[in-house]
């Protein structure tokens, strides 16, 4: 059986990032790493953003950035300056191009395309189980995600973000290439929290995803009338399908650290790396694999590397209103960005505000809502 000194399983995005910075980091020249992932990603096959103060690691793959963003609701429209953050926009392709260019330059790395069956674990390294082969390591990261883990419990909410995009070319020029649209809710919610969500590449070219956080997915054909009937609404009758994405996100405060073993590390979506309430991953996988990087240095045991903070508790409660009301989504959101300045907001979401931006966030929203929230959450823990 071979021996690795780190397995990363899973070659997504997160599993990726944690080889690249492995990768980029002579202190493990000389360990043995191994990929394993049943595909090779290297498609343009979705796109991530994020916002950003200032310049950042990923700048190099960038494809286009907003200063301004946009929020809209059935009755009003705000444009708002970002100063000195940035809306940025990456898409897959370029992103796994610079990532497997590193990595398939160290010698010490090697990638296999094999389906990963199990992992079983003792207190001395992992076997990873694959349709193939059997490999030992003695640290394992495991991006590869088992949804039973949270879809079989009802302790902790669980929504799913889905959504559908069209990448569209207008023969007129009808959007504004200078804002991105966060979401704009000015379209029939049918009891659920849906919007739009705009990236414009030029005054005519665009990324244009109906998006919903909510339990149950639709059928494909009813996010597609609603792009059709939202860009009608907007009328923009003239254009062309370049390309399709779509995906689902889970939203939930489940605890996925407590999957953690001392030799394995679940990381990505699968680590609850995914902000669980936004969605919202790439500069969050950006963050983690930097941190366990250091960490990895300093310590052996996986499962203390995760740390809960009072962030984890404002999403649990936040995933806890919008799970049982849920057709309340536009009113919560429009509060959100109709009262607290869009800075406060970004640092909020990205676990870094202080606590007197967090009472601003907070007292933001319904109180009573949320009161209630609070009192049943706590007698439930």
């Amino acid at each position: 059986m071979k021996y690795y000194d780190y397995i990363i399983t899973g070659a997504g995005a997160a599993g990726l990032m944690l080889a690249y910075r492995l990768a980029n980091d002579s202190f493990f020249d000389q360990k043995s790493i191994l990929i394993l992932d049943s595909i090779e990603r290297i498609a343009d096959d979705k796109t991530w953003s994020f916002w950003e103060d200032g310049q950042g690691e990923w700048d190099n793959l960038v494809s286009k950035s907003w200063n301004s963003v946009v929020f809209a609701n059935s009755l009003s429209k705000l444009k708002i300056p970002l100063d000195s953050y940035r809306y940025k926009m990456i898409h897959s392709k370029d992103f796994y191009q610079e990532v497997w260019s590193v990595i398939r330059s160290k010698s010490n790395i090697k990638f296999l395309k094999q389906k990963i069956v199990k992992l079983v674990s003792n207190n001395k390294y992992v076997e990873v189980h694959t349709h193939k082969s059997k490999f030992r390591s003695s640290k394992v990261f495991n991006s590869i995600p088992n949804f039973e883990n949270y879809t079989k419990q009802n302790k902790y909410p669980v929504l799913k973000q889905h959504f559908v995009g069209w990448f569209v070319k207008s023969d007129s020029c009808c959007f504004d290439s200078s804002a991105a649209t966060f979401m704009d809710f000015d379209i029939p919610q049918e009891g659920n929290t849906r919007f739009m969500y705009i990236l414009p590449f030029t005054n005519n070219e665009a990324l244009v995803e109906y998006t919903l956080f909510s339990k149950k997915l639709l059928a494909y054909s009813s996010y597609e009338s609603a792009i059709k009937a939202y860009l009608g609404q907007k009328g923009i009758t003239n254009y062309k399908i370049l390309r399709k994405e779509q995906g689902v996100i889970p939203m939930t405060s489940y605890p996925f650290s407590t999957h953690n073993e001392s030799n394995i590390l679940n990381i990505g979506t699968n680590g609850g790396w995914t902000k669980s309430s936004t969605g919202y991953t790439f500069n969050n996988c950006s963050k983690k694999t930097r941190d366990l990087i250091s960490y990895i240095k300093r310590n052996s045991d996986l499962s203390k590397f995760e740390k809960k903070s009072r962030f984890y508790f404002y999403d649990m409660l936040f995933l806890d209103v919008l799970t049982t009301k849920n057709h309340l989504g536009s009113e919560l959101f429009s509060q959100l960005f109709n009262r607290v300045d869009i800075k406060t907001i970004f640092r909020f979401l990205d676990d870094s505000s202080s606590l007197i931006e967090d009472i601003k966030i907070i007292t933001s929203f319904p109180k009573k809502i949320f009161l209630k929230a609070l009192i049943k959450r706590l007698f439930s823990l």
